[in-house]
């Protein structure tokens, strides 16, 4: 998924309650809940590697991050189309560089997430 030009910055309280929840899950490493917000054919990209599935999902948010120490913070969100948004997060912690701000683009199918690529 591409995010355009055409997305426009939005209050972080404005992203659906999918991404929401997700976001808020997956900063508490609670796999079952985060996983709870995809739907059953969903994709992630993350660091060139790609999940599929309930298995890959699982496998993504069991994998993420679990080998250094950090935290996470919603710091901005951008809304591209009907399906497709934008959550800017700011990660800190014991991985090379200490910090990174990252553009998690979310696109939605029936009020889950569908796709997720974060970069």
């Amino acid at each position: 998924m591409t995010t355009t030009d055409t997305a426009h910055p939005v209050p972080t309280d404005d992203l659906p309650a999918a991404v929401r929840g997700f976001l808020a899950a997956h900063a508490d490493r609670d796999v079952p809940a985060a996983a709870t917000f995809f739907t059953d054919d969903a994709v992630v990209t993350d660091q060139g590697e790609t999940f599929r599935g309930t298995d890959g999902v699982h496998d993504f948010l069991t994998r993420a991050g679990s080998e250094y120490t950090y935290t996470s913070e919603l710091v901005g969100a951008r809304h591209v189309d009907d399906t497709r948004w934008v959550a800017v997060v700011r990660l800190e912690g014991d991985f090379p560089g200490g910090v990174a701000v990252l553009d998690y683009r979310v696109s939605l199918a029936d009020g889950r997430i569908a796709e997720l690529t974060i970069g």
